[in-house]
C-alpha cells in the first residue's frame, strides 16, 4: 500500500526529528570536539554521490540499436 503525501512528508519530517534527538545527545554524552582525520572527511563527503551516481548508472537504461527514435518516426 502507497503510503500518502502527508504520511510520507510526515515520516520524513519524524525521521529528521529522530536524528536531531540523536545528535544532539551524543553532543551531551561526549562534547569534545572529534579529531579530524582527512581521509574520513573526504570519504563522508564523496559518499553519497557517488552512491547516487552508481544508482543512476546501474538503473539507466541505453536504448538498443532497433528502436527508432522520434525523428526516424516522423519520416
Amino acid at each position: 500500500m502507497p503510503l500518502s503525501k502527508s504520511r510520507s512528508l510526515a515520516l520524513t519530517w519524524l525521521l529528521a526529528l529522530g536524528l536531531s534527538a540523536l545528535l544532539v545527545a551524543a553532543g551531551r554524552r561526549w562534547p569534545q570536539p572529534l579529531p579530524i582525520h582527512a581521509p574520513w572527511v573526504w570519504g563522508a563527503l564523496l559518499a553519497l554521490p557517488l552512491a547516487t551516481l552508481a544508482l543512476l548508472l546501474l538503473r539507466w537504461k541505453v536504448p538498443d540499436g532497433r528502436e527508432s527514435s522520434g525523428a526516424m518516426q516522423e519520416r
